[in-house]
């Protein structure tokens, strides 16, 4: 199965060289230490943190002019996070996270705000970063946010919760969604930027999933000059950030995916039962071969919304599509690679069952398939 688009995307030598030292990245570093980071549920491995960020990895997205690698296109985004994530979906989704904060950051801020917020995440002791916008009744649907912004001299009082927020706690730089004025739902949005250290802010325990938990804000004083593009006109550009999103978790989830179906199809090579290979019993062939074609579908799918996205092409309803069947496909793979291991495939001496676990949050997050099916349902 091909690994890259060279069939219908031609790639530069500098993407070349990005997936090169990603795959191996994975390879080495990350699946050697995916069942150890599992085990310790919560715990940042800030060990891989480090390493990533010393070769680059956390901050190829950013622009060059701010010290990144330059990889804005969010092309080359899928190529590296699907490689990442076929090491370990976790750790491949942590190590891309400062993308999902300089997307809206590039999206509404000014030159002054780029500059100051960006230049640290592209050094080798870059900072975590986290975007804020799930709220304990507000998930998919953020028009309906409660957390509020209230005007004050200088700047802004943010009062609210934020929950299931990626790297909460650890990460040192936020971007925040509230409402500067609840009565005008989504024209009412605003974004902010917010350091770990200000007053009134603080963390709930750690959700058992990792690096999930709750953000409080108790009138907590934002200057107007971190306010991210003008008050209550931030909607557009929040739905921007999550167009990228879910197409950069629609790579993610094709990560998982493809190892699973790597894993099982190695596994059937290897395995014997009835006197030959499983691979050649009828019934686990089919089943490689719908896990084949459900990756293939999935990574075609998660391109065009790539393509659509770097030609300036509206690409809602084609991120929603990427992924809805990239997350359905990592959901079936992960299950069908736990059932041609059999009993060995429910045991943690193999990664598959980990993986199965994982995968079901891709269903979940930036939007559930039931979501992401009323998304492209809005675009018939």
């Amino acid at each position: 199965m091909s690994n890259l688009p060279t069939e219908l995307v031609p790639l530069s030598p500098e993407q070349y060289d990005i997936v090169d030292l990603t795959r191996a990245f994975a390879r080495e570093e990350i699946r050697p230490r995916a069942r150890a980071v599992d085990e310790a549920d919560v715990e940042t491995p800030w060990d891989l943190w480090r390493k990533a960020a010393k070769v680059g990895i956390t901050g190829f997205m950013l622009p060059e002019e701010y010290g990144g690698g330059g990889f804005t296109d969010v092309f080359t985004q899928v190529l590296v996070q699907k490689e990442l994530c076929v090491g370990d979906l976790g750790i491949g989704n942590l190590l891309c996270s400062n993308g999902f904060f300089a997307d809206p950051v590039l999206e509404l801020g000014t030159e002054e705000q780029k500059r100051a917020w960006l230049t640290p995440l592209t050094r080798p002791d870059t900072p975590m970063t986290a975007l804020a916008t799930t709220e304990p009744g507000a998930g998919s649907d953020a028009a309906s946010i409660i957390t509020t912004a209230r005007r004050t001299e200088g700047g802004y009082r943010i009062d609210g919760q934020k929950a299931w927020i990626s790297n909460a706690g650890e990460a040192e730089l936020y971007v925040v969604f509230a409402k500067t004025d609840p009565s005008l739902r989504s024209r009412g949005v605003s974004a902010f930027l917010l350091r770990k250290e200000t007053e009134g802010v603080s963390f709930g325990e750690p959700m058992r999933t990792m690096g999930q938990r709750a953000i409080v804000c108790r009138d907590v004083f934002v200057p107007e000059e971190d306010r991210l593009g003008a008050e209550g006109e931030d909607f557009h550009g929040l739905m921007r950030t999550f167009d990228v999103s879910r197409t950069v978790l629609g790579a993610a989830a094709t990560g998982v995916a493809r190892a699973a179906y790597e894993y099982a199809r190695d596994y059937a090579r290897e395995r014997r039962q009835f006197g030959r290979p499983i691979i050649e019993h009828q019934a686990v062939a089919f089943r490689l071969a719908d896990m084949r074609t459900r990756v293939e579908q999935a990574w075609l799918m998660t391109w065009r919304a790539a393509r659509r996205l770097d030609a300036g092409l509206g690409a809602t309803a084609e991120a929603a599509m990427a992924k809805l069947t990239a997350s359905e496909t990592a959901a079936y793979c992960t299950w069908a690679a736990v059932q041609t291991l059999g009993g060995w495939g429910y045991s943690r001496e193999f990664p598959v069952e980990q993986w199965m676990r994982d995968a079901r949050l891709e269903e979940i997050e930036e939007g559930t398939s039931d979501i992401m099916r009323l998304v492209i349902a809005r675009d018939l």
